[in-house]
């Protein structure tokens, strides 16, 4: 008697560039959840959790951090030619990062404070996102991403659905927790207004202005943003800084 071939399960890759890999511990965080994700595809290359490497090709990749060396750039393109579906996670990956800081300075300057032989260092002019180089499929934000939206991207992807990421703006997870406003209030500074939603409105909910780690919401008003913020006492060059601290390059 015939038996039916057992249904080949999909291959996941994790891959790290220039980060700190939180993005991928959030990942490792979802413990229970991650038990289930294991379940039902096959982990063929993810070296925060496994010694173990498969060559591809790869159902999806996730990646996570900026190109910012030659050899980066390189290895993003094969990652690309051996996946089918590539995600960027975390505000790195999406946006340059807070490496991307160094867009905006001397990085040969940096080098000779750092390096006893800055000679020996080669990096691109400048910490892009992984789009900048190669085509991606989705982009999930925040710094770390939220470990919700992953497992709702991971199982939209399973299910073969399109994976339902909000696009508002903090403001609105604020107004879901019945938050007080922390400018109204407090005269805080706060990114909210223009500031893509994900995280629950965190910071505010702790009387923090929101830091905009989650990268531009889908159509920010920087201007009135800007103005917001000089009637908190920041001053120009403070609301640049702000603006460019999570998401320089978006």
């Amino acid at each position: 008697m015939a038996t039916a071939r057992t249904a080949r399960k999909p291959r996941l890759a994790v891959w790290k560039f220039a980060s700190c890999d939180g993005c991928q511990l959030s990942l490792l965080d979802l413990e229970d959840e991650l038990l289930a994700i294991a379940g039902a595809v096959e982990i063929a290359n993810f070296l925060e959790a496994s010694s173990d490497v498969r060559r591809g090709p790869y159902d999806v990749s996730l990646v996570e951090g900026s190109i910012t060396t030659l050899h980066d750039a390189e290895r993003i393109r094969e990652v690309r030619a051996s996946s089918r579906a590539l995600i960027t996670i975390g505000a790195c990956a999406t946006a340059g990062g807070i490496q991307a800081l160094r867009n905006y300075a001397d990085v040969s300057e940096f080098a000779s404070v750092v390096y006893a032989h800055p000679e020996y260092i080669a990096t691109l002019g400048a910490s892009r996102p992984v789009a900048a180089h190669v085509d991606v499929d989705y982009e999930l934000h925040g710094c770390p991403v939220d470990r919700r939206q992953l497992l709702e991207v991971l199982g939209a992807l399973l299910a073969g659905r399109k994976p339902n990421i909000p696009a508002h703006s903090v403001c609105f997870e604020c107004k879901q927790r019945h938050n007080v406003c922390v400018v109204v209030a407090h005269g805080t500074p706060c990114l909210g207004p223009v500031t893509r939603a994900g995280c629950g409105a965190l910071c505010p909910a702790f009387q923090r202005g929101c830091f905009g780690c989650f990268g531009p919401s889908d159509s920010p008003n920087r201007g009135a943003e800007a103005v917001l913020l000089r009637t908190t006492g920041m001053r120009e060059d403070d609301v640049e800084r702000a603006y460019r601290t999570f998401g320089g390059e978006s």
